[in-house]
């Protein structure tokens, strides 16, 4: 059976948008994951086993790297955040080498916590990266 094409299209880059608002492209994204915490519970004269219940849902922080452009978007974004956080809708779409959009995710009451610009070494030859860190209450997938 021939295996379709579009399931293995490799994610080149993903793009920010914040409300509706495309600030950049990125070539790394992590922390998309939710997990479900739980909840041990002893059922009296039980020993065989432990229950384990559903209690909430929990959330990384969304990490997106890129390399450094002339752009500032994101640093005054982070900046506004300082003086008390604009939670806004930020959506992460991944795109295929033909700048098609593969597959997106929206993330609700997102606003930056940390932003890291690049390391400087003259005796390597890198480029220089610069990297966001978002909060957010959960994933969405569009």
């Amino acid at each position: 059976m021939p295996v379709k094409e579009e399931l293995f299209n490799p994610a080149i880059w993903f793009k920010l948008d914040i409300q509706g608002k495309s600030v950049g492209y990125f070539t790394e994204a992590s922390g998309l994951t939710a997990e479900v915490e739980t909840m041990s519970y002893n059922e009296g004269g039980r020993n065989d086993f432990i229950h384990k219940l559903p209690s909430r849902m929990k959330h990384p922080n969304l990490v997106l790297k890129r390399g450094m452009t002339t752009v500032k978007d994101l640093q005054a974004w982070f900046d506004d955040s300082y003086n008390g956080p604009s939670r806004t809708t930020i959506t992460i779409t991944m795109l295929n080498e033909h700048a098609e959009d593969v597959h997106a995710w929206t993330f609700e009451n997102a606003f930056p916590v940390k932003w890291t610009g690049p390391t400087f070494n003259a005796a390597q030859n890198t480029v220089a990266t610069e990297a966001i860190e978002i909060v957010h209450e959960g994933i969405k997938v569009v």
